[in-house]
């Protein structure tokens, strides 16, 4: 078999439909409208060492952090598992990122032979934390963020393993729309196992391994000519977090040597008591994520693709938090940030590529009590690019996930959508503008405990080359009585019926000068 060019892209083509095929199966079966409206879901092909094969287009957050998953599989299991099994995690720091993200790993065998590993990641709404929707505001450590899954064998031969399914559905609140997205997890990657091994069996597996070969070092040799065309020199960028009514700085400092780029953030700040600690698995999402947007974004995320990027981090800081610290927002909105800050680093190596700041949030809406859990991030403006404007209400950054739709929440939830609209002007105005917030109104109509993680309340999103700052955020409870409360980016509530919840979310930053 010629890896030529053509037989080349083909491949890719083809090992990245598994992943989407799978993704298709995941969101068409599963139960909670978070999965099958919103797509808060990722699937990705390994080769049988582990490394990144394939994935769809779905959440960088995930799909950057998924290789370290599998690694935990194999360090737990061995590199020969039995066939026909699945394994489970959410451990943040044994393979994870947060509790809500579960990864399902399956082994695919040909022959009798390890020859890769599918997996999928689905973030469940509720995983027994002690706030509904399991993002309490008040956590300092994981354990009161839900039930922590260590490595396990999940499932055999397509039955589930009690010493697993068992303790995870009595954890949550909702154990029928849990059970209903674990299937759906599993069903996934039995769909990509069997796509996969109708691919290799007729190629055989010595012209298989042929071609993994060939991928990852064909996103290696992209990779490495895309960072040689960048200058090279060390640049230095300073973000900051929200937190306890101060500012927490994340700092990047990124430097090109030739074909190499090396991301240190070893100067941010230590981890904190509370829950925007991320864990180094999240940040090395967030430099495949930064590079690629800053380089070229159509380079094949391989495993071949990452060979050129060094992270350097300190263990025990915000980036690189160590266990027992509490990090559910440190995957949700701690990665918006560090992105932010590894691409205002990059914007100096290549400032006719990379955008100004977007919203640098997930704007992440928690709403639930003892019968349901509701969970929804909320688009926002995305940065003015140095060619064109910034997109309006729209997912930016490490997320990638839809809206659920309003009909959905009338059906599925005790509340409805009060309002709904582009937030006209939040974008900063520049040579090109960046794009407008939404107004997302929540009017209730049960008591619930309602939780919020947002960031870019204090700060705004940066602009670019003189474009001026898009607008920050604010969070509005509006009681049944009328009275207006301003709520913090991160808060746990109680509401009542009548009462509304206003959620204005950030407008991304302008490029060049207005």
């Amino acid at each position: 078999m010629s890896l030529d060019p053509i037989t080349l892209e083909a491949m890719r083509i083809q090992m990245a439909s598994v992943a989407r095929d799978m993704g298709v199966v995941l969101t068409m079966t599963a139960f909670s409208p978070n999965i099958k409206e919103r797509a808060d879901c990722s699937a990705a092909v390994f080769t049988r060492d582990g490394e990144m094969l394939a994935q769809a287009e779905h959440i960088p957050v995930h799909l950057g952090s998924m290789p370290a998953s599998v690694a935990a599989i194999i360090k737990q299991f061995g590199a020969d598992p039995e066939p026909d099994t699945q394994y489970a995690l959410n451990d943040p720091f044994n393979g994870g990122t947060h509790l809500n993200d579960l990864t399902l790993v399956r082994p695919v065998h040909v022959g009798g032979r390890l020859v890769a590993w599918v997996g999928n990641r689905a973030h469940h709404a509720d995983v027994g934390g002690e706030a509904p929707g399991s993002m309490p505001a008040h956590a300092v450590r994981v354990d009161q963020e839900g039930i922590v899954v260590k490595p396990i064998l999940a499932a055999r031969n397509g039955g589930w393993s009690p010493e697993f399914v068992e303790p995870f559905l009595a954890a949550t609140r909702t154990p029928i729309e849990r059970r209903g997205d674990l299937a759906a997890q599993l069903g996934a990657n039995e769909a990509g196992a069997l796509r996969l091994v109708s691919l290799i069996e007729p190629l055989g597996l010595d012209a298989y391994e042929r071609v993994c070969v060939g991928l990852m070092n064909y996103g290696e040799r992209r990779m490495r000519a895309a960072i040689s065309a960048l200058p090279d020199g060390t640049s230095t960028f300073t973000d900051h977090m929200e937190w306890g009514g101060g500012l927490v700085p994340i700092v990047a400092s990124v430097t090109v040597d030739g074909e190499e780029l090396t991301a240190d953030l070893s100067a941010s700040a230590d981890q904190v008591e509370g829950n925007i600690n991320a864990v180094r698995a999240v940040t090395e999402s967030c430099l495949s994520f930064a590079v690629r947007v800053a380089s070229d974004p159509t380079i094949p995320a391989t495993g071949g693709a990452h060979r050129p990027l060094h992270l350097v981090t300190r263990s025990g800081s915000i980036v690189d938090a160590q266990a027992p610290v509490a990090v559910a927002a440190g995957n949700v909105e701690t990665s918006q940030r560090i992105a932010d800050a590894i691409l205002g680093a990059l914007a100096h190596f290549a400032p006719g590529t990379v955008p100004a700041a977007s919203q640098g949030t997930m704007n992440n809406v928690l709403v639930g009590n003892e019968r349901f859990a509701y969970y929804e991030t909320v688009a926002g403006g995305q940065g003015a690019r140095p060619t064109r404007d910034g997109q309006s209400g729209i997912q930016t950054g490490m997320t990638n996930t839809r809206n659920t739709p309003i009909t959905s929440i009338s059906t599925h939830y005790p509340f409805s959508i009060s309002r709904y609209k582009l937030r006209q002007g939040s974008g900063g105005r520049g040579t090109f503008s960046g794009g407008d917030g939404i107004e997302r109104g929540l009017l209730f109509h049960e008591p619930a405990t309602l939780s919020l993680m947002g960031e870019r309340r204090a700060t705004s999103p940066w602009g670019l080359s003189g474009g001026e700052p898009g607008a920050p955020g604010e969070d509005w409870l509006i009681h049944a009585g009328g009275e207006r409360e301003r709520l913090p980016s991160k808060c746990t509530v109680a509401v009542e019926p009548g009462d509304q919840l206003l959620v204005l979310t950030p407008g991304g930053g302008g490029w060049g000068s207005p």
